[in-house]
């Protein structure tokens, strides 16, 4: 009897760990499949920053002896940003812990998930930081960045919750 108990658990045990990682898997590639709608007025096809004067805007470039742990979608300054899909607001971000005088000009950005993916998008001004958006419903605007950073391209940051590269949903 006690074997059959113990047998009943394993096989029990086996088959939710299979569903639990067919599941995971699932997740994983449905979310390979997302890729973000447009997310400022006047880029339609979330143009990423190049190069410029005050560095470069894509995953993993140098920002002095750290890495860059986002992906920079050119935005004008005073644009609208929009939701890339269904997203649920989920607070404010900041992009940062004690600002300069100037930095505290463009120093918010707002919490989101949808589509399985979890991201932050600073600099920008959103009309609300709780609640939910549809797909190419407005979350804000873009701050004024030529104000802090002279020359730079103005843009929104992109970051994941984990800090994984987003370029892939772009």
């Amino acid at each position: 009897m006690k074997v059959a108990i113990v047998l009943a658990v394993l096989v029990s045990t086996v088959v939710s760990t299979d569903q639990l990682f067919g599941h995971q898997e699932k997740l994983r590639h449905e979310r390979s499949l997302v890729k973000f709608g447009a997310l400022c007025s006047g880029n339609p096809t979330n143009q990423k920053r190049g190069c410029d004067v005050k560095g470069c805007g894509n995953y993993g470039a140098k920002r002095g002896s750290r890495t860059h742990k986002g992906l920079d979608i050119v935005c004008n300054d005073g644009a609208t940003v929009y939701a890339p899909f269904d997203v649920q607001l989920n607070g404010k971000a900041v992009p940062y812990g004690s600002p300069s005088d100037l930095q505290k000009l463009i120093n918010d950005g707002v919490n989101l998930s949808g589509e399985g993916l979890c991201f932050k998008l600073f600099y920008v001004k959103p009309d609300k930081y709780r609640g939910s958006l549809k797909k190419g419903d407005r979350i804000g605007i873009l701050h004024p960045m030529q104000r802090v950073y002279r020359g730079i391209t103005s843009h929104t940051h992109v970051q994941m919750c984990d800090r994984s590269d987003p370029t892939k949903y772009f």
